[in-house]
């Protein structure tokens, strides 16, 4: 299994801002060095986004999928209940939750106003990236491209520590390890090849001298 493909999410301390029953937040952040379960530092590339695929994104609180989403976004068009928009920060979200008739959207508008949800995740797959420093304990991966966003949502803990993390991001963390792990494999196949040719290239220099 490719982990490339996997779904993963990341969560971060939102900005979040509500106007009426219109709550917008950011999503995703540039640039900003997070902790993957001790097992390594990860920090989304600015312009990760740029060739994402946005056509169907909704949006939960939790990373709850069996209920009914909040709102979701169709291609980004104005029809749709949730807007994307990437900046110079990351991405944003925008959505008018049906307080009126969604129990749970006048729930969490209520929880933002009060400040009890101050985080945001996102469910995404890695199209392209980058590893620094693999021989270190805890290297650092560098997402370039970011290949499909699928969801976002609301979180109650918006800091992705080992010790907090739930059932659906240990299966999150399983994919990260077998990043890590298939990166590290890749560094030790290249370190191998590299002692290969040095070994070739003395017996050359020694016959030649012979």
């Amino acid at each position: 299994m490719n982990p490339k493909h996997d779904l993963i999410s990341r969560s971060y301390t939102s900005e979040f801002s509500l106007s009426s029953n219109t709550i917008t937040g950011l999503a995703a952040v540039y640039e900003s060095r997070a902790n993957i379960g001790g097992l390594f530092y990860e920090v989304i590339d600015r312009g990760a986004f740029d060739d994402t695929d946005f056509t169907d994104v909704l949006f939960f609180v939790n990373h709850d999928l069996n209920k009914i989403p909040l709102a979701r976004s169709r291609r980004n068009n104005g029809n749709s209940s949730m807007q994307l928009r990437v900046d110079e920060r990351g991405l944003n979200i925008e959505t008018n939750l049906d307080v009126e008739n969604n129990a749970e959207a006048r729930s969490l508008t209520s929880a933002i106003k009060r400040g009890d949800i101050t985080g945001m995740s996102f469910l995404f797959n890695v199209k392209e990236d980058a590893w620094e420093e693999l021989d270190a304990k805890i290297p650092t991966r560098r997402i370039k491209r970011i290949g499909r966003v699928r969801e976002v949502s609301a979180v109650n803990f918006p800091a992705y520590e080992a010790t907090e993390i739930s059932a659906r991001e240990f299966r999150s963390l399983d994919s990260d390890l077998k990043a890590l792990e298939n990166a590290r494999a890749v560094l030790d196949k290249t370190k191998a090849e590299t002692e290969i040719w040095k070994l070739k290239n003395r017996c050359i220099q020694m016959k030649v001298k012979g």
